[in-house]
């Protein structure tokens, strides 16, 4: 077996040979001890999208609770960044992005490797999964790595990528140390309803979404799936604040996704939603509604078909022009027993961008926003970001605090639907954001 098939080997056995609460920091250790660093460290996105959590700290061949200083202290509120949070013997430190290394290691989805002096040198690479930024892997070397250490790390990163996806599943930990502040039940039902991963790569599109909440949560939810010639999208905002507008939210999407799955038209998975939620809502004696916008894309042709209930026009960035795609609004859904939506399709051109919102992004303080001007400089970057800076211009023009939910995706469109993807370490780093 090769060195490199060996490296991998050790680092497979390692993750399935440790508990899934364990199955990074064992991967990570690996990796250390293989390339002859004094610390290594894993570093999850934080849900805020602002910062890393330093979630594991190994150094090697030292037990890393004990290194912790065996702390039992639970601390329940979110400090500032780089103050620590404490959960029984876990622990969680913020960075935030800066404009460092760290944050240029996400952003450009490349290697970074810093001289720290007395420290040595620090090598910092992403853990990402088609285009997911799921966090960093950061090393300190004695000596400056060599261009093959370097890629070792990269490629055990990808690896680690894997690893965290299916570890989380039984375990806690790693939602813990990204939620920088409680969450809320109402927020947590929303948070359940999000796709597992909230940016996806694929040869003909990029796609990312970002819903940044409000003070109190206003019921919005995004969704997309892939299918084998199609790509699947819906965005939707529930009438209502808190956790009745949740599960109204609930309820909707569930019945989206089901009738999804069941292979039937836009329009049928318009009228099943909305059936749902009327017999419901007269059934609780209640009133509400959900407006949406239900997306499909063929892939072979990138034909977009589009249904409107009630919800906001989505935007088309087409050279240097950006306009609403008007789709005739139909009524919200859940007004009434039966309602009729109509459809429209958009050919999508190689280099369109597709943007859609909620009205988060558009009403009340979020007017100050010249959103179409926005999305036209925000072309350059990866679709990651340009959610983030969309809905940071929002965030800011509100003083920090929204009363409603805002949320956007952004769906970039290549074309050539069956070719493969040209990745580096699970992300196509020539469509990556530039260097800030």
């Amino acid at each position: 077996m090769s060195t490199t098939g060996q490296a991998l080997h050790d680092v497979l056995d390692a993750a399935q040979d440790a508990s899934p609460v364990d199955a990074v920091e064992a991967v990570t250790r690996e990796l250390g001890k293989a390339l002859g660093a004094t610390a290594v460290s894993f570093l999850i996105a934080d849900l805020s999208g602002r910062a890393l959590i330093r979630l594991t700290h190994t150094p090697l061949g030292a037990d890393v609770r004990a290194a912790a200083g065996g702390h039992t202290a639970q601390v329940r509120e979110a400090g500032p960044a780089g103050v620590e949070r404490l959960q029984e013997r876990e622990s969680a430190k913020a960075v935030s992005f800066d404009g460092g290394p760290a944050e240029q290691a996400v952003r450009t989805q490349q290697v970074q490797v810093v001289e720290t002096g007395d420290r040595g040198w620090v090598v910092l690479a992403p853990v990402t999964e088609r285009g997911e930024a799921i966090g960093l892997v950061e090393l300190t070397m004695p000596t400056r790595p060599s261009p093959a250490q370097q890629a070792e790390v990269a490629r055990t990163a990808f690896v680690l990528a894997y690893v965290l996806i299916a570890s989380r599943r039984h375990t806690d930990l790693f939602e813990w140390g990204q939620r920088s502040v409680p969450y809320s039940l109402s927020a947590e039902i929303q948070r359940r309803l999000l796709p597992a991963a909230l940016t996806c790569e694929a040869g003909a599109f990029t796609l990312s979404a970002w819903l940044e909440p409000a003070a109190e949560i206003a019921g919005d939810t995004f969704d997309y799936v892939l299918a084998r010639d199609e790509l699947h999208l819906s965005m939707s905002d529930a009438m209502g604040h808190g956790v009745a507008s949740a599960l109204m939210a609930t309820l909707c999407l569930g019945a989206l996704r089901n009738s999804r799955r069941r292979g039937v038209s836009l329009v049928e998975q318009a009228a099943s939603a909305n059936s749902a939620l009327h017999e419901h809502l007269t059934g609780e004696g209640q009133e509400g509604f959900v407006t949406g916008v239900l997306g499909r894309v063929d892939l072979p042709t990138g034909r977009l078909s589009l249904l409107n209930a009630g919800h906001a026009h989505p935007y088309l960035a087409r050279g240097d022009r950006v306009e609403p795609v008007r789709v005739d609004p139909g009524l919200p859904l859940g007004l009434f027993s039966e309602l009729e939506h109509g459809w429209a399709a958009v050919d999508l051109l190689p280099g369109d961008r597709v943007v859609f919102v909620t009205d988060g992004m558009l009403e009340r303080n979020a007017e100050a926003v010249d959103l179409a001007a926005l999305i036209r400089v925000s072309r350059h970057l990866h679709p990651r970001e340009a959610t983030r800076a969309l809905a940071d211009a929002v965030v800011r023009a509100c003083g920090g605090e929204l009363a409603d939910d805002a949320t956007v995706m952004v769906l970039d469109w290549h074309g050539n639907h069956g070719r493969d993807r040209r990745t580096t370490s699970g992300a196509e780093v020539h469509r990556a954001s530039p260097r800030t």
